[in-house]
C-alpha cells in the first residue's frame, strides 16, 4: 500500500519496508533491455527507489526553481531531429539532488540580473534510442548501450538569459550545434561570448555539475551512475502531481 505526496515540485512516495533491488518490476525492466541495462519504466518502480533515497525524487523544475525559463526543443520540431520527440510540455524534470544544485545557480545569477533557460532536462530512454539512430557519434549523442545523464534525470541543457529582456545571452552557437565551435576549448569567439560561457560553466561547476567538453550547454552530476536509467513518460510524471496529496 503506497501513498503519493507532492509539494514544491517534489514527488515522494512512502512505502513499507522492502528491498527495492529485488522488486519484480525492476527485474522485468532489466531483462527487457537488449543491453542488460537496469531501466525503470513505471512511476511505481521509481518511487520504490525514492523511499530509500529521497534525493532520487523527480522534481518539476518550473515549480521548484522560481523564474526559470524554458525553451524545450524536443517538445517541438525546432531541434536537430526536426521532429517532435516529447509531448507538448511547459516544464521538465530532474532528480531532486540535481534540482537543488540548479536552484542555487539560478539564485546566484539573479544577483547579476540573469537567469537560466532550459532546453532539455529529463529525457526518456526511448528518445535516446531514437536520437542514436540519426547521430551515432558519442561526442554529440548518448549511446543507448550506456544510456545518458538525461535518462537518469541528472543532466541538463541550458543557457543564460537576461531577466529584464528574457532574451538569451550570446553563446557563439545555437543549441545542438555539432561543430568544434560549440566546444568549451574553442576560443576563436568574441570576448563577450567567451565571458558568457565562462560564467555559466564556473557557476554550474561551483554548485556540483560537470561540463561536457563538446557542448557548452550540457551539464550533469558527476555521480550520475548512482541514479537509475528511466523510461517513464512525462504524462506519468505529471499524473502523479494531479493525483497526489499536497503537503
Amino acid at each position: 500500500m503506497y501513498k503519493i505526496y507532492h509539494g514544491n515540485g517534489i514527488l515522494v512516495m512512502l512505502a513499507g519496508i522492502f528491498l527495492y533491488t529485488s522488486s519484480p518490476l525492476m527485474a522485468q525492466d532489466t531483462l527487457a533491455n537488449p543491453y542488460g541495462l537496469h531501466i525503470l519504466r513505471t512511476a511505481a518502480a521509481l518511487q520504490q527507489t525514492v523511499a530509500v533515497s529521497p534525493g532520487k525524487a523527480m522534481v518539476d523544475l518550473r515549480q521548484y526553481i522560481p523564474g526559470i525559463a524554458f525553451d524545450l526543443r524536443y517538445a517541438g520540431r525546432n531541434n536537430f531531429m526536426q521532429q517532435q520527440l516529447y509531448p507538448t510540455l511547459t516544464t521538465s524534470f530532474m532528480r531532486k539532488t540535481a534540482a537543488d544544485a540548479l536552484r542555487k545557480v539560478q539564485a546566484a545569477l539573479r544577483l547579476r540580473g540573469l537567469g537560466l533557460k532550459i532546453y532539455d532536462a529529463y529525457r526518456p530512454y526511448a528518445v535516446t534510442q531514437k536520437m542514436w539512430l540519426l547521430v551515432q557519434d558519442e561526442r554529440y549523442a548518448a549511446n543507448p548501450r550506456n544510456g545518458s545523464g538525461h535518462n537518469r534525470g541528472t543532466a541538463v541543457d541550458l543557457t543564460l538569459i537576461s531577466l529584464q529582456t528574457r532574451k538569451a545571452l550570446p553563446m557563439g552557437t545555437a543549441f545542438d550545434n555539432f561543430s568544434d565551435t560549440a566546444h568549451h576549448g574553442f576560443t576563436a569567439l568574441p570576448e563577450k561570448v567567451l565571458q558568457n560561457r565562462l560564467l555559466l560553466k564556473s557557476l554550474m561547476e561551483q554548485y556540483g555539475f560537470k561540463a561536457l567538453d563538446t557542448e557548452w550547454w550540457h551539464y550533469s552530476l558527476p555521480d550520475a551512475r548512482l541514479y537509475e536509467l528511466l523510461d517513464i513518460s512525462f504524462a506519468d510524471l505529471q499524473r502523479m502531481y494531479k493525483t497526489g496529496v499536497r503537503w
